[in-house]
Order: structure tokens, then C-alpha cells, then sequence
């Protein structure tokens, strides 16, 4: 029984000399000591069989490869989800999320500001045509009225001196002033049309270009034409407001409906067609559709640029055979209108 529990004894190998007739490329190599086995020290009914030693080094089983692999990707899969990046999936939804959240917060900036304008310029309009023609209606106090207005303890009226509402009403003035308030409104769409093609889109480019491009924040450098188109109604306002007569009567009414049309030109061009604010029930009025389908087709460029107008954008179009076009992109925003309002 000692002897089946002896270590392994080292052998020293056999050395293998070089040949000496021919000269060797490298040196001889050193002897290398080699294991010899001792008898196992097991029964010889517990000894591996020859088979069983041939398949030690067979490849692993598919049983223990299955079970090892899918731990070690499931625990790197676990480790990814705290410290890796998140899945393409949720970065697509969060950052769609964000862009979402970001067009609202500008909608709603551009909409106070809408909001806030209109309201100012409409206030302002409504109290300047009526102390306009309030005034229009006034006639100079003669000094003994103006004596028992002074007696009865009214002095504001008594040092007006021109607040006798008994004066004769100007029709003429009055019929002027709303007369060239519709003109300028109509003629305002032709300058625009004009202006849009000659102007915006020749020597003004680099301004107008911001209009043509997806916009970074609530507003854009074309907005600028907005506060350039009303420094002239503004003057012709004022023209009109501090003057009587005929001349300023049609003044007041250019400087009116220039407003009209800046007004309406902002709720149907940047609310309805551009969408930078909400409309409401405009854009279920069935010409509004046809202007703002016009006008997205002369962002597409299809026909040159036409129509070059906004209010009068269908007719151009008609005009250059775009009639098919216009269809088609009217009931592609009724399509997808009715998309986002299922979505929403």
C-alpha cells in the first residue's frame, strides 16, 4: 500500500545533440525535465476507461454552455440598464417628448404675444375711431353756452369749449375714412403679393430666408417685416386722429385698415397655416383651409413660388394650373389635422 501512494518521480529526458557534419541554425535546446505518472493510487474498478479519457477534452455540452451563457448576458443586461445608456427605444421617446414640450413653449410665448398685440392695437383702433368721429361730431361752444356751463358746475365742459354734441355730422369724412379703411385692407394684399416677389425674395432674402427654414425659438427674423409694415399705419393714424378735414378723415381710414389687414394677415399666416399658435374655429372655415393649403404650396415651391399672396393665394394658383395641387394638399391637412387630434 506505500508504494501506490508514492509522489511522481522526475525523469530527466533524453538530450538530442546536434549533428555535428552540418551546422545547426540555432543552438541545441536545453533538456526539458518530463512528469512520468506513478501507478493511480485508485481501485482499478474506479478507473476511468479509456473512452472516458479521450472525451476529457471534447467540447462543453450544450446542456452547460445554455446555462452559463445566458446568466452571464442576463447580468450584463441587468448592469446596462443602471449604469449604460438607455435603450434606443426610450432615447427616441424622450427626446420626441422634448421637442414636443419645446414647440408648445414656443407656441405659447408667440401666442402671449399675439395675444397681447392684438388686444393693444384692437383697443387702441376701437378708442381712436370713436373719439375720431366723436369729435368729428363737435362744434365750438359760443362764450355765453360755455357761461351757464360754467354756472351749473361743469367747468370740463365749460373749458372745453368744444364739447356741444348739437354739431352737424360729417358724412362725407366719415363715408371716406371707412371707404379707403376697405381699400387699404384690399390693397394691402396686392402690396404684400408684390413685395413678397420683388422684395422678400430678391434683395430682402437674407431676412425672408428665416421664413423659409425651421425655426430655433418663438419668433424669427422675418417678424421683422410685421413692425415695418406698421410704422406707416401708425403714422397715418396719428395723421388723422389730431386733424380735422376730409385729407386726415382718409388718412386715418389708411392707417385702419392697414391694421385690419396686419391683424388678419397674423391669425391666418402664423396661426393657421404656420400653426405658432392655436386658431380655434378658424380653421374650419372652408376658404381659410384653401388659403392656408395655397400657402403651403409656396413653401414647397412647385410653381415658382406662386402664390405670392395669402388671401388671394387660391386664385393665383388657378391661374398657373395648380388647381389639382391645391386639392390634394387640402385633404392632406385635413388628414393629418384629424390624426393629431386623435392623438391629442
Amino acid at each position: 500500500m506505500a508504494d501506490r501512494f508514492t509522489r511522481p518521480a522526475l525523469r530527466p529526458a533524453p538530450t538530442t545533440k546536434p549533428n555535428q557534419n552540418r551546422p545547426s541554425p540555432r543552438p541545441a535546446p536545453m533538456a526539458v525535465a518530463r512528469l512520468v505518472a506513478a501507478p493511480s493510487p485508485l481501485p482499478a474498478a474506479a478507473r476511468r476507461s479509456p473512452s472516458a479519457l479521450r472525451l476529457a477534452f471534447a467540447p462543453l455540452p450544450a446542456r452547460w454552455v445554455t446555462w452559463v451563457v445566458p446568466s452571464r448576458v442576463a447580468s450584463d443586461d441587468r448592469a446596462g440598464a443602471v449604469v449604460g445608456e438607455p435603450e434606443p427605444d426610450e432615447a427616441a421617446r424622450r427626446a420626441v417628448a422634448e421637442r414636443a414640450a419645446r414647440k408648445q413653449s414656443e407656441r405659447r410665448t408667440y401666442l402671449v404675444a399675439a395675444v397681447m398685440s392684438s388686444l393693444g392695437i384692437t383697443s387702441m383702433a376701437a378708442a381712436a375711431v370713436y373719439y375720431r368721429f366723436a369729435w368729428q361730431m363737435e362744434v365750438p361752444l359760443p362764450p355765453s353756452r360755455a357761461r351757464i356751463y360754467s354756472k351749473i358746475k361743469i367747468p370740463s365742459l365749460a373749458d372745453s369749449g368744444v364739447v356741444d354734441q348739437g354739431g352737424e355730422i360729417p358724412v362725407t369724412e366719415m363715408f371716406g375714412t371707412f371707404a379707403l379703411s376697405v381699400g387699404a385692407a384690399v390693397g394691402m394684399e396686392f402690396w404684400a403679393r408684390w413685395a413678397h416677389r420683388a422684395l422678400w425674395h430678391a434683395s430682402l432674402w437674407h431676412m425672408h430666408e428665416s421664413h423659409h427654414r425651421p425655426r430655433d425659438g418663438p419668433f424669427e427674423l422675418n417678424d421683422v417685416f410685421a413692425i415695418i409694415n406698421a410704422v406707416p399705419a401708425m403714422s397715418l393714424l396719428a395723421c388723422g386722429f389730431f386733424n380735422r378735414g376730409i385729407v386726415p378723415g382718409l388718412c386715418f381710414g389708411a392707417g385702419l385698415g392697414i391694421t385690419l389687414f396686419g391683424m388678419a394677415y397674423m391669425f391666418v399666416h402664423d396661426g393657421l397655416v404656420h400653426r405658432r399658435f392655436p386658431v380655434g374655429p378658424i380653421a374650419n372655415v372652408p376658404y381659410f383651409r384653401r388659403v392656408a393649403a395655397a400657402h403651403q404650396i409656396h413653401h414647397m415651391d412647385k410653381f415658382e413660388g406662386v402664390p405670392y399672396g395669402l388671401f388671394l393665394g387660391p386664385k393665383e394658383l388657378e391661374e398657373v394650373g395648380g388647381s389639382e395641387e391645391l386639392e390634394k394638399e387640402i385633404k392632406r391637412r385635413i388628414k393629418r389635422k384629424e390624426t393629431l387630434d386623435a392623438v391629442q
